[in-house]
């Protein structure tokens, strides 16, 4: 899988939880999908792909067919480790291979969330115009779970493999030196390479840079493509934390019926014991509300594991790629800035046109890394959503049907019930 795009600018950060649950103007919510049909490609899904969800879901697309893999990666077995000053979670990463590079077949090392954001940092310095895939945030929304909860572990870890996982199967990014340290090094080892990155005075360099490219204002020759990216992000970005927003909002109502239905069955039950004419029609009813409750959190476990973490996965992945646009930006703002410089000066021009060339070919490569995988995340990011709002609809149609025969066997039997003592009473 690859790594996907970038947000909109005029999102900012990710909701809080709040406002994710409690959000009061749902018609003005849902109208924006009915009159804004910008995304069209999004939405043209090619009808070629399978139905089952069970065979889409949580499985990696591969360009060149699965069995010509030759990294295989899982993250798993999760375990906490307490120290006098903090208390953490490690994973286990089991790596194997049939790659000349790595010196062995299978690796196991063990590694915590600051390992993985380590590991993001070095791709996304080495490649800063490729999309690297999200990770998941550091810090949970307040109220949806507890930290360090089996549901917030699992979770991540999910998320972790899935990252680890979009890594191997990037065409770039899986061959880079800093990843295959990440899987093969043991603790020490790691910890001893993360101490040779960049100084602190080369990164101060670099963050200068960033900012003073930043405030320059838009880019005097930026493509046409890059400018229709930039645009089609920006509506991506809004479309998909609208959706995020609404399918938590739909997640907590949910929820809430849920509640309230494990509650509203064992009154019928308490309710028979002191009706007896009535007791089995109410035994019935508590019996179908069973039924029924057990139905909506089945549908609820589909939600949060297959809808839920995609949505947010893809609000992750379009601030992502609203960062790669604006460092492709920067990197053609530095040229411009040289060009310009050479336009003014009188002496030293050999020297400007051999540092203009060199950053030509750092903008075409940038462009051109940038344009390969801006195809891949659009086809990733299509067939995800596909296959998640597929599993999604096949949920609810089990579960729609499964409820409604649950009546419907309720109804016949209490119709039995009626005619048998209709007959009783025409009898002399």
């Amino acid at each position: 899988h690859l790594a996907p795009g970038a947000p909109g600018t005029a999102r900012g950060p990710l909701l809080a939880a709040a406002e994710v649950l409690a959000l009061d103007d749902e018609e003005d919510d849902l109208e924006v999908f009915s009159k804004d049909t910008s995304l069209v490609e999004v939405n043209s899904f090619s009808p070629s792909v399978p139905i089952s969800p069970s065979s889409m879901i949580n499985q990696y697309k591969f360009e060149d067919g699965p069995e010509l893999r030759d990294l295989f990666i899982t993250v798993d077995d999760p375990e906490s480790h307490i120290t006098a000053i903090e208390t953490f979670i490690t994973y286990r990463v089991v790596t194997k291979t049939t790659r000349g590079e790595f010196d062995s077949s299978e690796y196991e090392v063990r590694r915590r969330y600051q390992d993985f954001l380590w590991l993001k940092s070095k791709l996304e310095e080495a490649h800063p115009t490729l999309i690297i895939p999200p990770l998941p945030e550091k810090f949970i929304m307040k109220g949806m779970v507890e930290r360090f909860s089996d549901e917030f572990i699992e979770t991540r870890r999910k998320a972790l493999h899935k990252f680890l996982n979009r890594i191997a199967d990037h065409p770039t990014l899986t061959f880079n030196e800093d990843f295959k340290i990440f899987l093969t090094a043991q603790a020490w080892e790691l910890s001893s390479h993360k101490k040779q990155g960049p100084g602190l005075l080369s990164r101060m360099g670099q963050t200068v840079r960033a900012v003073a490219s930043s405030v320059r204002g838009a880019v005097k020759n930026r493509p046409e493509m890059f400018t229709e990216m930039n645009n089609y992000m920006e509506t991506f970005s809004q479309k998909i934390n609208l959706l995020d927003k609404i399918a938590h909002r739909i997640y907590k109502e949910e929820r809430d019926y849920f509640n309230e239905m494990k509650e509203y069955g064992p009154i019928h039950t308490l309710w028979s014991a002191s009706e007896e004419d009535i007791a089995e029609s109410l035994k019935g009813i508590a019996s179908c509300i069973d039924r029924c409750c057990k139905a909506t959190e089945r549908r609820m476990a589909g939600l949060s594991e297959h809808l839920l973490p995609i949505l947010h996965e893809y609000v992750l992945y379009s601030e992502i790629l609203m960062g790669v646009l604006k460092r492709r930006d920067q990197i053609q703002g530095e040229l411009d800035s040289k060009v310009d410089a050479l336009a003014n000066k009188k002496t030293e021009k050999d020297l400007f046109s051999e540092e203009i060339g060199k950053l030509e070919d750092k903008v075409e490569r940038a462009n051109n890394a940038l344009k390969a995988d801006w195809d891949r995340w659009k086809q990733n990011m299509q067939w995800d959503m596909r296959s998640s709002f597929t599993n999604v609809a096949e949920n609810n149609l089990r579960y729609y049907e499964e409820c409604l025969a649950t009546w419907e066997s309720f109804l016949a039997s209490q119709s039995v019930d009626l005619h048998v003592e209709e007959d009783s009473e025409d009898r002399p």
